[in-house]
């Protein structure tokens, strides 16, 4: 299956807008599983539902310029820092006053960043951010192995480096994402 979808995902880049229509069966369950596991410590996930993130996501993919697919790994990739854009987005809305202003926690247990501990979207974003100051390939492994779901291997061919180089910066990563989140 990983097959049939990079050779849609080539064709879509190739201009062929029909392949959508049988590329989006193929990615909706995986997407909906990650999204599902975004969500699934959420306290707002009685407002935001893994398909509404799904098809904020769908808007993004179709609107989206200049992105030419490789693989699948690099359309989950894609899709995985897309989601975590759109999760910030949706936690500063809700911070506002008019919208209540409630925190959402997002649970890291599942990344092994952080273990049975609630993490605030924004605050994840934060520490994120002073990761992509110091080193942003570290950011992107993160991406790409917890809001995609990808493996070592998958995120090395991905950022073009090897997997023992993936492993270092996962672990590096997960330090510094522990520190952050902790102070």
């Amino acid at each position: 299956m990983p097959e049939d979808i990079t050779e849609l995902l080539l064709a879509w880049n190739d201009g062929n807008k029909d392949v959508l229509d049988r590329l989006v069966p193929l990615v909706t369950d995986e997407l909906h599983k990650l999204a599902s596991i975004y969500l699934a410590d959420e306290s707002a996930a009685k407002t935001l539902q893994p398909t509404a993130l799904i098809n904020e996501l769908y808007v993004k993919l179709v609107d989206r310029q200049q992105v030419s697919w490789t693989s699948r790994s690099h359309f989950f990739g894609f899709a995985a820092t897309t989601m975590r854009r759109i999760l910030v987005d949706y936690a500063r809305a809700r911070r506002t006053e008019k919208r209540g202003g409630d925190r959402v926690p997002v649970t890291l247990e599942s990344a092994g960043l952080i273990s049975e501990q609630n993490i605030d979207v924004l605050d994840l974003d934060r520490a994120l951010e002073a990761l992509g100051q110091l080193d942003p390939r570290l950011v992107r492994v993160v991406e790409l192995r917890y809001f995609a779901g990808l493996t070592l291997d998958e995120a090395a061919e991905i950022l073009g480096v090897g997997s023992a180089t993936v492993t270092r910066d996962w672990r590096a990563a997960r330090v510094f994402l522990l520190h952050q989140l902790n102070s």
